[in-house]
């Protein structure tokens, strides 16, 4: 069976109007409506901002996962693979913009200077209320993408400046102690999340993974460990499953189906995996899934 990997998605895979190819701004109760594909895995050929407003759940960038709540800010760069678990009342704004958006007014190298595009820092701000200076600006440059007006594009980038501006000055200008040796930890880390996305259909064992990082499974469970509280093995099991509730709630194909999409020889076996660590059947998913959705008039 074809691997299609993990999606990369380009800006335009999300259409607006008028047409920009070098940025989009939506709210975010809009955004998940009108591209619900985008709770599930996938990463991005551009940069992304959200702001959350209302709402809570869970946003996981590169195998960790993020509370998500009012104030809430995610900074990602290209590559990075994420999804996320929101509540149904979950609002708030989604930014996307291509380096070249920013550089044109920019140049130099400030863009890939800021401290959340660094994986020495956490991708994340909590903000308070009284530290809430960013929100009038994200609010001011959806008022502006949604009316179209001269100069439009060279006011968005503006706002688009102070914000990342802003919005550096919360992150400390040195990492924390400790951490000096986040960045290879964390490149193999994201390399891991990469290679675990592109190949989970196939590998279900630490050893394929640390094989394609070229590193002892002992090694790869120790980083896993360290970083992310779990091991290979969980995040792994984790995947799979994932993907396993995301066929079952949103395709119409059958539990054997699914078994081998998911690259399972039977489907009794997938059966008792899922069982394992779900908690429930395949089938009691499904129709606990479909309930919910009936129930809330989807």
């Amino acid at each position: 069976m074809k691997n299609p990997g993990v999606p990369v998605l380009a800006l335009d895979s999300f259409p607006q109007r008028p047409a920009r190819r070098a940025y989009y701004l939506e709210r975010l109760d809009r955004h998940l409506a009108n591209f619900p594909g985008v709770s599930t895995p996938h990463t991005h050929s551009f940069y992304l901002l959200l702001y959350v407003t209302t709402g809570h759940g869970t946003h996981t960038i590169d195998l960790v996962t993020y509370d998500l709540k009012p104030g809430s800010v995610f900074f990602m760069t290209p590559g990075q693979v994420h999804h996320w678990q929101l509540s149904s009342d979950a609002q708030g704004y989604i930014i996307f913009f291509t380096p070249d958006f920013y550089l044109f007014r920019y140049p130099g190298s400030r863009l890939f200077e800021y401290p959340f595009f660094n994986p020495q820092f956490p991708p994340v701000l909590y903000l308070t209320r009284e530290e809430n200076e960013l929100r009038p600006l994200v609010e001011k440059m959806w008022r502006e993408a949604a009316t179209p007006a001269a100069q439009q594009e060279d006011i968005i980038r503006s706002y688009l400046h102070i914000f990342l501006e802003l919005a550096a000055r919360h992150y400390p200008e040195v990492a924390a102690p400790g951490s000096d040796e986040h960045p290879h930890s964390l490149q193999l880390l994201r390399e891991f999340g990469l290679q675990l996305n592109q190949h989970f259909r196939q590998s279900r064992t630490v050893q394929d993974y640390a094989d394609r990082l070229h590193v002892s499974p002992n090694h790869l469970n120790a980083l896993c460990r360290r970083h992310l509280g779990k091991t290979a093995s969980m995040l792994i099991q984790e995947r799979v499953v994932l993907e396993a509730q995301r066929l079952l709630t949103h395709s119409t194909q059958t539990v054997a189906q699914i078994a081998d999409a998911l690259g399972f020889e039977d489907a009794s076996y997938f059966g008792r995996y899922f069982r394992k660590h779900a908690a429930r059947t395949p089938e009691q998913y499904r129709k606990a899934e479909l309930k919910d959705q009936a129930n809330s008039g989807h």
